[in-house]
């Protein structure tokens, strides 16, 4: 999971956690207030008859009745009775309401006062009332409509409250945490695409000075410190490169002539040409070097178009000089846009040792010494195929194959460094192009070149 949903994540879930408390809260705060406040009136309509009863002489029981049907405070299937100090009912209003007692709850009054208690949807509450020479205990019931509308009412508020405001906030959350981390978005995909062509890429900084910031301006310092040193060891690499290739083309010529002179033994000319064999390879090597470390963008950008059919002829013309036992076959597949596809924009001189390096590689690891190159087209793309038959790579080498000084297990028993396909594909970076390794068939080695037009 990513930074960016893990924070909206845990912000939702947190504001969904506490909206839901707070609104538990608030419910169980409410009904207790509802059942407290019903409790009294019921304490203050029991309390009353009582009073009524006992202390106003004029006042009976029907005439009590009377005031209780017609009460202003009537409250819903109320229910009341009166006890005197022998348990015996001496009042009962006039409703058809039921109140469940017994002997044992009025004997509860006596000892502790009062008490409120739920019988189905009633609410019983209990009272004492001591005077000076006679006890009464007092049972009214009913039943708080009003209140528990209220409540219901509360409870779906709440409930939909909590629905609508929850996805409100998952919503605005992941938009807004979406909307402060996009620099760290843009700063991923730069990071992604730098490589040694472009290490001059920097990441934008603002004048907010927030954490996002402060990484990418260490992120600018480090990248200044990296340039710095590559391009260090790059003009390293360059000048050795350079000034290695002078002695060597001396120490060539050199041999060279005392090969040519006829007063040179045959024994020694074999071992001169040995040694001219050698040094002949670390002048390859040397060059390879001196491309790689020649090859970026700001040297070799060029905008001139070339057609890559007359690279590919050219190609083969001085690979055929320098080995003329190699055998190029070459077919190019009819299609619409072929002439534009051929089109490319970019360096000739390296596009051609890139297409030299891939043809010399085919030609050199196949068993016959020869190479098929086909041209074609696919989605907008112009891909150079190039195969050989013979030995092939195994899956843990094809994953390391561009890498320099790789050589496969195929390889044994051939001169090389391992620079050729390394040197293709920084070239083919240069050019926002790329080359893949495959084994289509049997004992058959594909590579192909893949130019977007």
């Amino acid at each position: 999971m990513t930074l960016k949903n893990r924070i909206s994540l845990l912000v939702s879930l947190l504001f969904t956690i506490l909206f839901g408390l707070a609104s538990t809260l608030i419910f169980v705060l409410y009904s207790n207030f509802r059942k407290d406040e019903f409790r009294d009136r019921l304490e203050i309509k029991a309390l009353s008859n009582i009073k009524l009863l006992v202390n106003v002489k004029e006042i009976d029981n029907q005439l009590l009745k009377m005031i209780d049907q017609n009460s202003i405070n009537k409250l819903y299937d109320e229910k009341t009775l009166v006890f005197d100090s022998n348990y015996k009912l001496i009042y009962s209003s006039i409703d058809d309401a039921k109140i469940k007692w017994s002997i044992d709850d009025l004997k509860y009054l006596k000892k502790h006062k009062t008490f409120f208690k739920k019988q189905g949807n009633y609410e019983v509450y209990g009272v004492f009332y001591d005077t000076n020479d006679r006890d009464f205990y007092a049972l009214i019931s009913a039943t708080d409509n009003f209140g528990q509308r209220r409540l219901l009412f509360l409870r779906y508020t709440l409930i939909v409250s909590y629905i609508f405001f929850t996805c409100i906030c998952w919503v605005v959350t992941s938009i807004t945490v979406k909307k402060l981390m996009s620099p760290l978005n843009t700063f991923h995909q730069k990071i992604k695409n730098i490589n040694e062509n472009n290490l001059d890429t920097r990441v934008e900084s603002k004048s907010n000075k927030d954490e996002i910031d402060l990484i990418a301006n260490e992120f600018n310092f480090m990248m200044d410190r990296i340039e710095i040193s590559y391009q260090r060891q790059k003009e390293f690499t360059a000048h050795a490169s350079h000034e290695l290739r002078t002695p060597l083309s001396r120490i060539t010529s050199q041999i060279e002539n005392v090969i040519a002179d006829t007063k040179t033994s045959n024994e020694r000319k074999s071992f001169l040409k040995t040694i001219l064999s050698d040094v002949n390879q670390l002048t390859e090597l040397i060059n390879s070097l001196l491309i790689l470390s020649k090859i970026d963008n700001k040297k070799h950008e060029s905008n001139e178009v070339h057609r890559m059919d007359e690279i590919l002829f050219s190609a083969i013309e001085n690979l055929n000089k320098s080995y003329p036992e190699f055998l190029i076959l070459f077919e190019i597949e009819e299609s619409d846009n072929i002439d534009t596809a051929l089109e490319i924009k970019g360096n000739k001189n390296l596009l051609e040792i890139a297409i030299s390096n891939v043809l010399k590689n085919a030609c050199v690891y196949s068993d016959n010494k020869q190479a098929k190159v086909v041209i074609s087209t696919q989605d907008n793309n112009l891909i150079i195929s190039i195969s050989n038959t013979g030995n092939t790579l195994k899956e843990n080498e094809q994953k390391i194959l561009f890498q320099p000084f790789m050589r496969g297990k195929n390889s044994k028993g051939t001169s090389g460094f391992g620079l050729g396909l390394r040197i293709v594909q920084r070239i083919l970076t240069l050019h926002k192009a790329n080359i893949t390794y495959s084994i289509p068939e049997i004992n058959t080695n594909l590579f192909q070149l893949f130019f977007h037009f």
